[in-house]
């Protein structure tokens, strides 16, 4: 734990209103969501964030803790987060195991809120991709590109997330399609260029843009998540340090082996959009508890976290890298914070305190 010297300024900020504000941020990526995928996305929504209140909740209990702190939008807020990063296809217990774990080995067990190494739903969710490999890679094909399960059916989908494919008639191979990050990824593994696989994919820049691509829950369009990524920063609930480092990283370097081979490497705009690359800028990577404290080493953190984003997409086994990304910089942070500590008030850097 690194701690601050005085003088401190109180923000005005409260615990609460933090939290809700950035629940309130993720609220247009969460309808879109639901516009892609219908009823899945509201059980998976309900799901993720019910069973991280009701798992906070016993927790507090067990350990004999005051439960009002239920109610401080944390434990909701790891839930919304938790369901954005899950494919829509994943069953009922996947959701409840997930938030099961974020909550009580990903937040409790570190000592609950304020001291948690990893971001609880992304330590979730790279828990998952390595536990359940299948259902954490098959991604439902969103209603407006032709789906075959009617997602808008609330018995359909109720059948399907409770009883999965075998309910409603249907198999994994009918119902799923590749991710555009994925279909590259395989697509070059074959030899085929990026411009070919991403004509072959129909791939649109105005599609990722505006929320009608595959992928997780939340990753679905960039610009309700830049929406509410952009009123944070207007509102100093996160400071632009992370998001611009991060995303510019992710640009320069994707904007660099382009330039020098583009059948090799996919172009800036479509690792920008592409994924959860956004997602995890504006609000996985920018949690105050995992991240570091002072205004240059939120930027060595966002570097860190575009390149490791960007390596991992372009030599790795796995498509996205964004998450994966966030999690190690985690591991970085009390590094980062050591030697990066802010100037103290009224001392110049360097100078003895």
């Amino acid at each position: 734990m690194i701690f601050l010297s005085s003088p401190h300024q109180h923000s005005g900020n409260s615990i609460q209103l933090t939290m809700f504000s950035v629940i309130i941020a993720l609220i247009p990526a969460a309808m879109v969501s639901v516009y892609l995928y219908g009823w899945l996305a509201v059980f998976l929504l309900t799901t993720c964030i019910g069973m991280s209140l009701l798992t906070e909740y016993v927790v507090l209990r067990m350990m004999k803790r005051d439960t009002a702190r239920l109610w401080d939008g944390s434990a909701a807020l790891t839930g919304l987060f938790l369901a954005l990063v899950l494919p829509a296809a994943v069953p009922w217990w996947i959701a409840v195991f997930a938030a099961v774990f974020a909550i009580l080995l990903g937040k409790q067990l570190y000592g609950g809120l304020g001291y948690n190494l990893f971001n609880p739903a992304l330590a979730a969710r790279v828990v998952l991709l390595i536990s359940f490999p299948l259902y954490m890679t098959s991604w439902l094909i969103p209603m407006h590109m032709g789906a075959v399960l009617d997602m808008y059916d609330f018995s359909n989908s109720l059948s399907f997330f409770f009883l999965g494919p075998d309910a409603v008639k249907q198999t994994w191979d009918a119902i799923t399609m590749a991710t555009p990050l994925g279909h590259v990824k395989t697509e070059l593994t074959q030899g085929v260029t990026v411009g070919e696989a991403l004509a072959n994919y129909q791939y649109s820049t105005l599609n990722a843009f505006i929320g009608r691509e595959a992928g997780s829950l939340g990753e679905g369009s960039a610009l309700a998540l830049l929406m509410g990524g952009i009123w944070l920063m207007a509102r100093h609930t996160i400071s632009w340090h992370i998001p611009v480092s991060y995303l510019l990283t992710v640009a320069v370097f994707a904007g660099i082996f382009n330039l020098i081979n583009p059948d090799v490497y996919a172009p800036p705009l479509f690792h920008l959009l592409a994924g959860g690359l956004i997602l995890c800028a504006f609000f996985m990577a920018t949690d105050p508890v995992s991240s570091p404290s002072s205004g240059i080493g939120k930027i060595v953190f966002g570097v860190g976290c575009g390149l490791l984003t960007w390596v991992i997409r372009t030599f790795g086994n796995y498509p996205e890298g964004a998450m994966f990304a966030v999690v190690l910089m985690n591991c970085a942070t009390p590094l980062i914070d050591y030697y990066i500590r802010p100037r103290v008030y009224g001392y110049k850097r360097g100078e003895k305190s």
